[in-house]
């Protein structure tokens, strides 16, 4: 058994981001320093190292590392098959240097369940393919990662690395993110309105200037509502000139969540993504999950065209809706999540007429896409991740989804301007 350091990761000395650079998911931040791993080598026994107070007392999130490359040349895994005694964290995954690395080694993970002290199954780490090198692809890329595993409150996990096939090796700089979404101190209770940790926008008919909406404005559980952290984002949020299209992501997490724990969940992916992958601020603009609530994602307005980091060259310009969950082929999507997935969409298109049946022109930003920087792309108005980048994501079964998806929102759309 070691003990894990908690490392916390702050935005000190951050490089910011201009536009060009959102177009991608994310964009290496040379001025970040480097974080210096612990040594591979067994550490003594040691009591976990607190990051969270009492239960009840507000306390911050925080994340801790487990370095499973050592640090000698040839990257060989240094972590695989001990148990470990973490601080707690609740969510975890796998990062490493650059993501034109290949992992080319299978990470399967489990933990022990902070409460009841058992250790859970075995399950696979699943890299994203956000850098897989598309036409014309020579620059350093973002972080290689693999989606965000939840996994519940937990103090302890297993790695089990595999051997990289044909003598290969791990990429540079591969850990273990560990990451406690934290206890926020609870939202002041409004009166006669929603719970104090549940801070929604109402459905809306008119806009804050009191123009009338074509497609009211559904129920948005705000940022306020899910306790994000304001002071984890690295900048001000950026606007497109509008919103054409909308790209449906999955989150690629077990499926069998309870509804009451999203605002945790959500927390730690936008500190995944904020200090282990060096975005900005949380990829999606919005979530919805499988009860059909929806959440608001990257800060700037929920009806303005603010720039996500969820379809690396075609942010600009586009929507990300990330359904919680793992929709590959075999796995059921939830009626109340693609309910509410197309009612975002015939919302947010209608504010600038357009279908979600229809078409979109996009211009690729970044050549480590489907298509290479500069080239003009026309995508359904209402698209899969997948139909932009090299990735499976938003699986097949939501993928299948998206037609019914999109005609549901015309249906809305059509409703409003034409109401009985």
């Amino acid at each position: 058994m070691c003990a894990l350091r908690a490392v916390p990761v702050t935005a000190a000395g951050a490089a910011l981001m201009g536009l060009a650079a959102l177009a991608a998911c994310a964009a290496p931040l040379p001025a970040r320093p480097v974080r210096q791993h612990p040594p591979a080598a067994p550490a003594a026994p040691a009591a976990p190292t607190a990051t969270a107070s009492a239960e009840g007392t507000p306390a911050p999130g925080s994340t801790s590392t487990l370095p499973l490359t050592s640090p000698t040349p040839g990257g060989a895994p240094a972590a695989s098959g001990r148990r470990h005694s973490t601080a707690p964290f609740s969510l975890l995954g796998a990062v490493w240097d650059d993501a034109r690395s290949p992992l080319n080694a299978v990470l399967r993970v489990r933990t022990r369940d902070r409460a009841k002290r058992i250790w859970t199954p075995w399950q696979t780490l699943r890299p994203e393919d956000h850098g897989k090198s598309g036409p014309g692809t020579g620059k350093k890329q973002v972080r290689g990662y693999t989606s965000p595993l939840w996994v519940g409150p937990s103090d302890g996990v297993q790695v089990s690395v595999g051997e990289p096939p044909g003598g290969g090796t791990l990429p540079s700089g591969l850990h273990l993110a560990l990451i406690d979404p934290g206890n926020p101190a609870q939202q002041p209770a409004i009166a006669g309105g929603p719970p104090s940790w549940l801070l929604l926008l109402p459905t809306a008919a008119a806009s804050p200037s009191g123009r009338p909406y074509t497609v009211p404005r559904p129920e948005i559980v705000t940022r306020a509502g899910w306790k994000a952290d304001e002071s984890l984002r690295r900048k001000a949020p950026i606007y497109a000139p509008s919103v054409k299209m909308v790209f449906v992501h999955h989150t690629d997490n077990p499926n069998g969540y309870d509804c009451s724990q999203v605002p945790e969940m959500i927390r730690a992916m936008y500190q995944y993504h904020v200090t282990e992958l060096a975005w900005d601020d949380i990829g999606y603009n919005f979530l919805v999950d499988r009860c059909g609530t929806i959440y608001e994602g990257r800060a700037g307005g929920v009806d303005r065209p603010v720039v996500g980091g969820h379809t690396m060259g075609f942010n600009i310009g586009s929507m990300g809706i990330a359904a919680i969950g793992d929709f590959r082929a075999g796995h059921k999507v939830p009626k109340a999540m693609t309910d509410s997935i197309a009612r975002l969409a015939a919302w947010k298109l209608s504010l600038v007429g357009v279908s979600p049946t229809g078409k979109a022109a996009m211009v690729s930003q970044d050549s480590a896409t489907r298509y290479p920087r500069g080239t003009r792309v026309v995508l359904n108005a209402v698209s899969g991740h997948r139909d932009a980048v090299q990735t499976e994501c938003p699986g097949d079964a939501l993928y299948a989804a998206l037609p019914g998806i999109r005609a549901a929102a015309a249906r809305l759309i059509r409703a409003g301007a034409h109401p009985h």
